[in-house]
């Protein structure tokens, strides 16, 4: 089911969005209780009042197609089932140039598994199979630039060393150090690329 919080249609088709919502250009995906009044929020519950409320499992999403200039998908990713299905929906909602900021468990955070619910886990490189000139880009059409990569650890006096390390070199921190100086979370900036050989 998907309605629009406090009114409006329900359905699988695309919304028709109240004014307010219509000049948001910012889609927060898994808002949870951290509404943000300057974008269009989604979740799947109830308790944070979302703007739409939808599962972002069911896909198509209720939006058209080049519809944000941003992407906010925070400690949501891990949540779903399909990893490439929700990118390439965030790609078709997105325009070309678009922001995408993602936060995700990384694989060798002890949160990354003790939460039931987690689906995924996550590698600095997984994002780069959605990069032109990857070779594995072949999952997906959708096309995406990595513009910043942080592996973020817990503040300890040596996890500010192990951070410098392992975001400079960060295959070779996940090839051999992970296990032995576990990271916490993975954020992400990417570029919607349109235009190109990527999905219409």
């Amino acid at each position: 089911m998907t309605k629009l919080w406090g009114g409006g249609g329900q359905g699988s088709g695309t919304m028709a969005f109240a004014d307010h919502l219509d000049r948001r250009t910012r889609l927060h995906l898994g808002c949870g209780l951290r509404y943000d009044p300057e974008a269009v929020n989604v979740d799947v519950g109830e308790a944070g009042k979302p703007d739409v409320l939808h599962n972002l499992n069911q896909r198509p999403w209720p939006f058209p197609d080049n519809r944000f200039e941003s992407v906010v998908i925070r400690d949501v990713l891990e949540h779903l089932d399909d990893t490439l299905a929700v990118l390439e929906e965030i790609y078709r909602v997105c325009k070309s140039g678009a922001r995408v900021h993602i936060v995700v468990p990384h694989f060798s955070s002890n949160g990354a598994f003790t939460d039931p619910t987690h689906k995924r886990f996550f590698s600095a490189l997984t994002f780069d199979y959605l990069t032109e000139g990857h070779p594995q880009n072949f999952y997906t059409a959708a096309r995406f630039r990595i513009d910043t990569r942080q592996i973020v650890f817990r503040q300890t006096v040596l996890n500010k060393v192990v951070w410098r390390l392992a975001n400079r070199f960060p295959e070779a921190y996940e090839n051999a150090w992970a296990w032995i100086f576990p990271a916490w979370f993975i954020s992400v900036e990417l570029t919607v690329m349109k235009g190109g050989a990527g999905l219409a």
